[in-house]
């Protein structure tokens, strides 16, 4: 299938948050190349340690701001976006001045776009003979460069809250909210992406800053991009705040099961109905929405837009192919992709050290698997053979199970041992449920089930940064985790950024296997296998689900092979009929998996 020219011109994808480190200086080493990025806000350690390795890297003076100084943790992201931001700043303005040339930045911009009206303007150039003509058109295309957008991320239920001589401190001290001061503070002209489900608390406080508000000239120089896994949560999430004079500008829909890290599964929901709902009611949305916006603005004395702003879909999880990335764009009417796992393969871009980049390329089978690793208390996807993993195994074999939760940000779980929240990846709450455990009345199917799903969990916080502090010499000590979605497997080579965005745009091909299951049978069989991992959950009674539960889930699933059947025949042609095959073979799976007799399906 033809590449589509996007009217942009620009990249039609953006690198999502991955971790805490793998993304955590994207921005400094491909924003220049117009690419946009995201780094996580969770780790303000590493956050601080990076800063002052930038600094150093540049001969910059480097402060360092301590944890115990007051409002230390916005302070430190707000200290190192202002850096990130000048820094790329200085790279684009270099870059405007280079010299067009096989090896100069500025070729290199061009070259890496994909079709559009700048990609032909800058063809154009190289065509033209006339030295004067060919000046201006050099001129031309100098102003038109942009960098990419340098965005954050924050996960919304990862708010712990401090503790002072055995108290909570006040909500503006707990870490979403200091992650959105020390955003909100900074220099950057960019959007925050709001994950991991609604917080009120913190949706209200955005309302404090006024950069989230329309400027004089009714711009944005901060917005707001929620990730969403489906069209009710983007109309819920988005007239909540539109009520605080907040427009969301871009709903990142992101694969419930079928992404990298921790994953969020919806009852059988997946990627193809979603969005075709998002097809659908995207003008409904911005009519109901749009009036509850103009109003609260006025209420709140700030200024209008001159215009209903625009309202960015945009998607995300297991997207493999050039073919899978241009069917978002052609079939569902998105505005742009998101790539994450294989750019963990391109060290250009991201921070992966040189170990686990082996790993990564060599991974076969059940290597990544959906485990139950976070103390987020959602499943979570992993390397099996990361530094972090071997190191847990390690541990509950000396018989000392648990981390020493050396930086405590997912310190969110109320326990009895304690009278403040613990980690439950944290030694000290392990040693302590395991001795509670020999106390409880179960069966031994359930003792062992219940033992392993303490045993798995990790320290994620410190361990998602070891990527990076490993890789840069930070801390050479490091066991990395290592959160890639599934679709790893299908990449076998360290590829440069310009091999993988030509991948993206279908200039050229990473993938060996030319055969490997379409993205949207990828994401079915995973949930497939997701439900009956909850059905085995459900008998040995240690699932919280209902039985409607296990009924909507197959109603989902089955009602998206139907979708998918509609999609087969109004336009895949490529591997249409191994598709249908596939499609046919899911049903009679689903129709064949044998529920709990109570549930009465």
């Amino acid at each position: 299938m033809p590449i589509t020219e996007h009217a942009s011109g620009s990249h039609t994808f953006h690198i999502p948050v991955m971790g805490t480190g793998f993304t955590i200086d994207t921005p400094l080493r491909i924003a220049k190349y117009g690419i946009s990025s995201v780094i996580s806000l969770v780790d303000d350690v590493l956050i601080e340690q990076m800063r002052e390795f930038h600094c150093r890297q540049a001969s910059e003076s480097f402060e360092p701001i301590v944890s115990r100084e007051d409002d230390a943790r916005a302070r430190r992201i707000t200290a190192y976006l202002d850096m990130v931001d000048e820094s790329v700043a200085r790279q684009v303005e270099q870059l405007r001045i280079a010299p067009f040339g096989e090896e100069s930045d500025i070729t290199r911009y061009f070259e890496l776009l994909p079709e559009g009206p700048l990609k032909q303007s800058y063809e154009k150039m190289l065509k033209t003979e006339d030295s004067v003509r060919r000046d201006e058109l050099e001129t031309e295309l100098r102003q038109s460069i942009v960098p990419g957008s340098i965005d954050v991320n924050i996960m919304t239920k990862v708010d712990r809250i401090p503790y002072r001589k055995a108290a909570p401190m006040e909500p503006e001290h707990g870490d979403a909210m200091t992650a959105l001061r020390g955003y909100a503070r900074s220099t950057l002209n960019s959007s925050v992406v709001l994950s991991a489900g609604m917080n009120p608390q913190l949706y209200n406080y955005i309302s404090t800053f006024d950069d989230f508000f329309p400027n004089a000239e009714g711009r944005l120089q901060k917005k707001i991009i929620l990730k969403v896994s489906d069209f009710r949560s983007a109309f819920v999430q988005g007239r909540y705040l539109a009520k605080h004079g907040l427009w969301v500008s871009e709903f990142r829909v992101e694969s419930g099961l079928n992404c990298g890290g921790h994953v969020f599964p919806s009852a059988g929901q997946v990627i193809g109905p979603i969005l075709d709902e998002f097809k659908r009611r995207r003008t409904e949305l911005v009519e109901q929405v749009y009036p509850i916006y103009e109003k609260s603005l006025t209420k709140l004395d700030h200024a209008q837009p001159f215009a209903v702003p625009s309202v960015r879909v945009t998607v995300q999880g297991g997207i493999s192919t050039a073919f899978e990335n241009e069917l978002m764009f052609a079939y569902y009417g998105v505005d742009g992709t998101g790539w994450g796992t294989p750019f963990l393969l391109v060290p250009e871009a991201t921070n992966v050290d040189p170990e686990h980049l082996k790993k990564l390329v060599d991974t076969s089978g059940d290597d990544v698997y959906l485990s139950r690793t976070s103390p987020f208390g959602v499943p979570f996807w992993s390397l099996r053979n990361s530094a972090s993993e071997e190191t847990r195994r390690a541990r509950i074999r000396r018989g000392a199970p648990g981390s020493a939760c050396p930086k405590g940000y997912i310190k969110l779980t109320p326990s009895p041992y304690s009278d403040e929240p613990v980690c439950t990846a944290s030694r000290f709450y392990q040693k302590r449920r395991l001795e509670a455990l020999e106390q409880e009345e179960l069966t031994e199917p359930q003792r062992e089930a219940v033992k392993d799903s303490i045993l798995q969990k990790t320290c994620i916080c410190h361990d998602l940064a070891g990527g990076a502090t490993l890789k840069l010499g930070i801390d050479p000590k490091a066991t990395p985790a290592i959160c890639c979605g599934p679709n790893i497997k299908y990449f076998n080579k360290i590829a440069t950024l310009d091999e993988m965005t030509g991948h993206i745009y279908g200039r050229v091909s990473l993938l060996p296997d030319p055969e490997r299951p379409n993205l949207f049978v990828r994401e079915l069989r995973i949930n497939i296998q997701y439900l009956r991992e909850e059905i085995n959950s459900y008998m040995l009674k240690l699932s919280s689900q209902t039985t409607d539960y296990f009924e909507k889930f197959r109603d989902n699933l089955l009602g998206a092979i139907d979708h998918y059947g509609t999609l087969a025949e109004e336009y895949i042609q490529e591997q249409k009929e191994s598709f249908q095959q596939d499609l046919d073979q899911l049903g009679r799976e689903i129709r064949g998996i044998v529920f709990p007799e109570s549930a009465n399906i």
